[in-house]
């Protein structure tokens, strides 16, 4: 037990080291079990940003079932081997484990090698908050340092690389002010 602890200790300083912000796992939100089998290949060329469209919600109590609806959503209808996005973000600052690092996402047809983030709410008439916002560019950093993501990535909107108005006008504008992003 002692020597578990140890090593949870290490690998959570390893983590704070890159500038890596606490991703609550997949076990710890209650995910489905997954069926995907293809890897996605690292370090990613780009990360596109989603909004949910959906409820938005800013504590864990609310935000786990928003997540798990989701995955379900994903799953039960689009028949997918698991929730789309790689990350979910919430109104809280909390990231959430979707597929990770290594898995190959379903988020953006023709762009699934890029990494996803999804803002879970809906991002037409405002922003998400500055909790969700510095979140998102958390992970990005952490991705970067830990050489999952290219250290010259594009950054781009759902709309960018797909017929949609997905991440929002509003979500759309700031991250058009974000390094790296190029439409």
């Amino acid at each position: 037990m002692i020597r578990w602890l140890v090593l949870l200790s290490v690998l959570w300083a390893a983590e704070n080291a890159l500038g890596c912000p606490p991703i609550v796992s997949r076990a710890q939100w209650g995910a489905r079990g997954s069926t995907c089998k293809t890897r996605l290949r690292t370090p990613v060329p780009g990360v596109i940003i989603h909004h949910s469209a959906g409820a938005s919600c800013n504590n864990r109590m609310s935000c786990i079932p928003q997540v798990k609806g989701i995955q379900n959503l994903h799953m039960n209808s689009k028949k997918w081997c698991d929730v789309g996005y790689h990350f979910l973000i919430t109104e809280d600052g909390t990231i959430y484990e979707g597929r990770g690092w290594t898995t190959h996402g379903s988020h953006a047809k023709n762009f699934n090698s890029n990494l996803g983030i999804c803002f879970v709410g809906t991002f037409t008439n405002r922003v998400p908050n500055i909790a969700a916002l510095n979140a998102a560019k958390n992970l990005i950093q952490c991705g970067v340092a830990r050489k999952l993501i290219i250290g010259d990535y594009r950054l781009r909107g759902h709309r960018n690389v797909n017929p949609t108005e997905c991440p929002g006008n509003s979500l759309y504008n700031v991250i058009k002010g974000w390094p790296h992003f190029k439409a």
